[in-house]
């Protein structure tokens, strides 16, 4: 599903499965999850197995994904991606530094947010462009998990490039759907995020796109180097 977010030069790799064989590792991506509960390991492991298919495609060889702070995957010399893990679905994003600033991508399963999660993502004015309660269902559609996923993606865009934290509150996103051209099996459209909080390495406005399908809401943002004025992607 990432795949259908991002442009042909973009590497996407993807997977249902909620495991991957022992051994999957390199040694050193195993020391860093060789003390965390079952499930980290197993998000950490099947995100990287997904990250190594898309180096294939790339066609580099599989290297360790080491990470730094805030979790910030380690790439090699030449590379940008983003990883995204949740119940049901990991994917990876990689690309060629020379094509790609900055990528985001972010998975989220298609449900309502937690209760009291939302009053810290949704802002006032996001709110008022959703219907439904608590800034949620609209049209089959909840709107705060959509939501809360491109904020995840633009945050994954803005981290590498500035190494400081971006706020929910600071970016304010706007969504745009697409026509229904596949009978109602999928429902996916752009979406737009003003910065709130400027930085000179990044244009004020991040355009991304976004997909539901299977019960998984899918999110990307991606920066061109060559766009330093706009960034964002609108068509796959």
């Amino acid at each position: 599903m990432i795949e259908r977010l991002l442009p042909a030069y973009v590497s996407c790799a993807a997977t249902r499965q909620e495991s991957v064989p022992d051994g999957t590792l390199f040694p050193e991506e195993a020391e860093l999850v060789a003390r965390s509960v079952p499930k980290r390991r197993n998000d950490f492991a099947t995100a990287r197995a997904c990250a190594r298919r898309a180096m294939r495609r790339l066609g580099l060889e599989p290297v360790a994904v080491l990470h730094g702070k805030r979790g910030m995957p380690l790439w090699p010399e030449g590379i940008v991606g983003s990883l995204t893990h949740c119940e049901g679905y990991r994917a990876a994003a990689l690309a060629r530094s020379a094509d790609v600033l900055s990528l985001g991508v972010d998975a989220e399963p298609h449900a309502p947010l937690p209760e009291g999660v939302g009053e810290l993502v949704v802002s006032p004015s996001e709110r008022e462009r959703f219907t439904g309660p608590r800034a949620g269902e609209a049209g089959g559609i909840h709107w705060d998990r959509v939501l809360f996923s491109a904020k995840e993606s633009v945050f994954k865009v803005w981290y590498p490039l500035t190494l400081t934290e971006l706020d929910f509150e600071e970016a304010d996103v706007a969504f745009h759907r697409d026509d229904d051209r596949e009978g109602g099996r999928a429902a996916q459209g752009t979406f737009t995020a003003r910065l709130l909080r400027t930085d000179p390495a990044l244009p004020p406005v991040l355009d991304g796109r976004w997909r539901i399908e299977d019960g998984i809401v899918a999110t990307a943002v991606l920066l061109r180097p060559d766009r330093p004025e706009a960034g964002g992607v609108q068509e796959p």
